[in-house]
């Protein structure tokens, strides 16, 4: 009896696992006769682009003394929010002030001198007109006076270099804007070369990125044919944190040649900065959406590479396989978008590495939408 009951038992285990075998058999079957196959479907994407982005402020200038002296008084802090005009630091002017008074003084007496040569002209004028004194006096006496006019001019313009001279000892923001470090203290002696700071404007921002010949073809073109580049208005930040910024910026110019052994050229985005959050030499990523219109997507486990190029089996009515070559725009998740393969084509979505060119294949068709699922396709535009 206990010898019956386990063959029992085993008995009905193999029939319950022949459904099971019959059912894994009809499947490896299916897997080794038929291929599956999926047809390519027009799509508009909008695509997330990002590059690196070097910030910089609206306005950055370094403040250098333009006369030589000792820093008497450094009248702000590092980091202080300055207004336009408003003294930075003071040098010692007594020197400056002692040339400005005796280039005051040279000017005065040049003046005095030429009053004085001015009457002597008009004198010598009338005794000519009286026959007293000859024309040849005359024209002596004008030369003069024109020597002394010019004596005043100098004058003049070297009173005018003093004054300019005494004014560069007190040296001022030339706008409203941050100070950075301040190497010099009270007591140090400084000339033009000395870099006293620098003072940043940063209510807004530029963002320099740079971008391939072909990106910046495919941007100028865009322009050209005034398709809409409104995605250019709406450019992100992304901060060395990972985090976005909260403002977006517009894209509004770009440098007028590529740069010689890179191939690249600049583009400038301008970012509102009411905060003050970012400062000048940041550094993050700009991203821009840029929507693309009736390319098709390609699974990337339908494709395959030699030599650098990217290749597919396109599938004819005849069930016949043929290999197809193509031009990736963009890698996009798990996708290879392009525009070189007609929507509604067959491919093959997987099997590739069994199939031979012109080989005869029975397909298995399977829906794109259902291709989008399995892989995971998302922000299609609508």
């Amino acid at each position: 009896m206990k010898f019956t009951f386990h063959k029992v038992v085993v008995l009905s285990c193999m029939a319950g696992l022949l459904p099971a075998c019959q059912s894994a058999d009809e499947n490896q079957v299916r897997s080794d006769n038929s291929i599956p196959v999926t047809l390519l479907q027009p799509a508009t994407i909008d695509l997330p682009r990002s590059y690196v982005a070097d910030v910089q402020a609206i306005q950055f200038v370094e403040i250098k003394p333009k006369v030589e002296g000792f820093v008497q008084d450094v009248l702000v802090d590092e980091g202080q929010l300055v207004k336009a005009g408003q003294p930075l630091f003071r040098l010692s002017s007594e020197n400056y002030a002692e040339a400005l008074k005796e280039a005051e003084a040279n000017f005065k007496q040049a003046q005095v001198e030429l009053e004085m040569a001015n009457y002597e002209t008009e004198r010598v004028q009338r005794l000519v007109e009286k026959q007293i004194f000859s024309s040849i006096r005359l024209d002596q006496v004008r030369r003069e006076r024109e020597v002394v006019r010019m004596k005043v001019e100098q004058a003049r313009a070297q009173m005018q270099r003093a004054q300019m001279d005494y004014s560069y000892t007190t040296i001022t923001s030339p706008f409203t804007g941050y100070v950075d470090r301040i190497p010099y203290k009270a007591g140090s002696l400084v000339n033009p070369e000395s870099l006293l700071t620098t003072v940043s404007d940063i209510s807004e921002v530029f963002a320099y990125y740079k971008v391939n010949e072909s990106e910046y073809l495919r941007f100028k073109r865009a322009q050209l044919k005034g398709e809409n580049l409104q995605q250019m208005d709406n450019v992100e930040l992304i901060l060395p944190d990972g985090s976005v910024y909260a403002h977006k910026g517009k894209q509004e110019t770009v440098e007028g040649d590529f740069e010689r052994g890179t191939g690249s050229i600049a583009f400038r985005v301008r970012f509102p900065n009411p905060d003050g959050l970012l400062k000048h030499g940041v550094t993050g990523k700009v991203r821009m959406m840029t929507r693309m219109e009736d390319v098709c997507l390609v699974p990337q486990k339908s494709t395959f590479e030699i030599q650098d190029f990217t290749y597919v089996y396109v599938v004819d009515s005849t069930h016949t396989a043929k290999v197809r070559s193509f031009h990736p725009i963009e890698r996009y998740q798990n996708y290879y978008i392009t525009q070189d393969l007609e929507p509604h084509t067959a491919i093959v979505y997987e099997g590739v590495q069994m199939i031979k060119d012109g080989m005869q294949i029975e397909t298995d068709t399977i829906s794109f939408e259902d291709v989008k699922k399995e892989l995971k396709l998302n922000n299609l535009a609508k």
